[in-house]
């Protein structure tokens, strides 16, 4: 089994994001946990896929939750390390944060044109994924935008990339790690649970950067 370091620090970075990925993933990929603390310096070594999962981290938690940690991550990342990035990780990804991307930024997607929300709280969003039209949960989520290439995975309804796969680094705006209770904890979301379909998604697209055969 390959191994992926997961980022934990609730409540900044959501506890039930890095449950929801260990739920999805679980059965294909070990988990090594790491937090703000300072880890030691080979603990990236035998890693095969750092991920950062979402939550409700702006610049000030960056600096906090990364102090010790983020200049490892951005070494091994550059060094070829596969890196995941879902809602605030994907934010970290962009140059004001971990500075890991090629000419691509993330941004909010409410606030690009022509999208299909303006108000970010959590809501079933429509999303093309791999061509496939779907909903997947999404709380102010990004978008990304520049002239960096990269592979888009899904797209919003603007056409704005959703997901997208830059070298060895694969960004995702919405949740397709999200679980049933996530849902039923908003009355306008109860009943719309995937049953597990994007799991399947997550586990074919972190399969993609590890090369998991």
């Amino acid at each position: 089994m390959k191994t992926i370091a997961l980022f934990v620090c609730d409540p900044k970075c959501s506890i039930q994001s890095s449950n929801g990925i260990i739920n999805a993933l679980g059965d294909y990929y070990k988990f090594k946990l790491f937090s703000k603390n300072e880890v030691e310096d080979n603990f990236f070594d035998n890693v095969d896929l750092i991920a950062i999962p979402g939550g409700f981290g702006d610049s000030d938690s960056f600096d906090t939750l990364l102090k010790y940690n983020g200049e490892s991550i951005v070494k091994y990342v550059n060094s070829g390390t596969p890196y995941l990035g879902i809602c605030m990780g994907a934010y970290w990804a962009s140059k004001h944060y971990l500075n890991i991307l090629d000419s691509v930024e993330a941004v909010q997607y409410l606030k690009q044109p022509n999208t299909d929300t303006r108000r970010p709280h959590a809501k079933n969003i429509k999303i093309e994924w791999l061509g496939e039209s779907m909903n997947m949960f999404w709380y102010d989520g990004c978008a990304f935008t520049g002239s960096g290439y990269y592979d888009t995975i899904a797209k919003y309804t603007n056409d704005d990339p959703m997901a997208i796969i830059q070298k060895n680094i694969g960004l995702i705006g919405c949740h397709p790690e999200s679980q049933e209770f996530w849902y039923d904890s908003y009355s306008w979301l109860k009943g719309k649970y995937h049953n597990g379909e994007h799991h399947k998604l997550l586990l074919e697209f972190v399969d993609k950067l590890t090369n998991r055969k």
